[in-house]
């Protein structure tokens, strides 16, 4: 697949990154980023929550916020696309300048806020797909910063998206909406899964729930969730755990002139620890909770791993930004590469090999 972002990529970098995004968006929507007609692999599909993903790569939530270009997307070659996060209302997020590259690093740091459409905007966008197209997606749920009932906002979400979604994701993890993390712990938890998936129900779908975590817990954090996890999901109301969302924490190998700014930190730093809190969450959840792995992926090897600690699906985002949509055809012929080094006859046999 010829790729423009060869010629198109050096002049984005030099663009604000917001700027550049929203014209990467406008490529995409126009039909100009070109599209992947490689055959699908059946190595590579998998067979999840009775759907199948024709492949486990998926782009993360935060680049398609508002469902703009959804189906331009995956045709780059994604087996799924997660859009949003989507509040009720519209909302414009916080000041800019909010995006930092931090290029020496492979990452970004974000503090956008949740700026998005609403939904009533990105609904009616998704109301008017064709479902037939190649890939899955999945809406990613998120709160009005002045909302005090939280539940009630991903309630409003899932029984706006459930018959519209291939899954749908609670996100109570994002380092940018004041007072959200602390909807990760275990009273407030339940009570916002439980009332979600009642909201979901009640619109007949038999959508997927999941719940997107951040990667900078304690253990006591981590066992909390697990349990919650657990218990819900054994209880019919929770489908999986996406791990894990954006980092507030910074290492001190950052080299970056933006290393200093307020945020959610994501691309290469974040790998390390967002595939350790994989394999905990993969261990401590006992291999019976479907896990999307994400964080810091930039190649297959990257993905690779977080298979082999658990995850069933991958996404990624930040690398996109750095080495463009090639990326995708690059990590899924080298996953073929490594599932045939190692014996597995399809992604299936390798997930959560690492703790046989």
């Amino acid at each position: 697949m010829f790729d423009p972002y060869v010629l198109a990529g050096p002049l984005l970098r030099r663009m604000d990154p917001e700027t550049a995004h929203r014209m990467g968006l406008k490529a995409l929507k126009c039909g100009l980023a070109g599209r992947d007609r490689t055959p699908a692999d059946p190595r590579l599909a998998v067979s999840l929550w009775g759907r199948t993903f024709a492949n486990p790569v998926g782009l993360a939530a935060g680049f398609d916020k508002n469902a703009e270009a959804a189906d331009a997307l995956l045709g780059l070659g994604f087996g799924f696309v997660e859009v949003g996060g989507v509040t009720p209302r519209p909302q414009p997020g916080n000041p800019r300048p909010r995006v930092f590259r931090l290029p020496e690093d492979g990452a970004v740091i974000n503090r956008m806020g949740f700026n998005n459409d609403g939904l009533d905007v990105v609904r009616a966008r998704l109301a008017a797909r064709d479902r037939s197209g190649p890939g899955l997606l999945g809406v990613n749920l998120g709160k009005n910063k002045d909302t005090e009932d939280a539940a009630s906002d991903y309630e409003k979400g899932a029984a706006a998206f459930a018959p519209l979604a291939d899954f749908l994701v609670i996100n109570v993890s994002s380092p940018n909406t004041p007072g959200l993390r602390a909807l990760q712990g275990r009273g407030p938890l339940v009570e916002i899964i439980q009332r979600t998936h009642a909201a979901l129900r009640k619109t007949g779908a038999q959508t997927p729930l999941l719940l997107k975590i951040a990667p900078d817990m304690t253990a006591e954090d981590e066992e909390d969730i697990a349990a919650v996890a657990l218990s819900e999901h054994s209880g019919g109301r929770l489908d999986g755990l996406v791990v894990s969302n954006t980092t507030i924490t910074r290492p001190e190998t950052l080299k970056g002139a933006s290393r200093r700014e307020t945020g959610g930190l994501s691309g290469r730093p974040v790998y390390a620890m967002s595939t350790a809190l994989l394999g905990r969450m993969a261990k401590r959840t006992g291999a019976s909770l479907p896990l999307i792995g994400v964080g810091g992926i930039a190649s297959a090897a990257d993905a690779y791993a977080k298979i082999r600690a658990g995850a069933t699906l991958v996404q990624l985002y930040t690398a996109l930004i750095y080495g463009g949509p090639s990326l995708v055809q690059e990590i899924k012929a080298g996953l073929l590469t490594l599932l045939e080094r190692d014996g597995f006859a399809s992604i299936a046999d390798a997930v959560g090999a690492d703790h046989r």
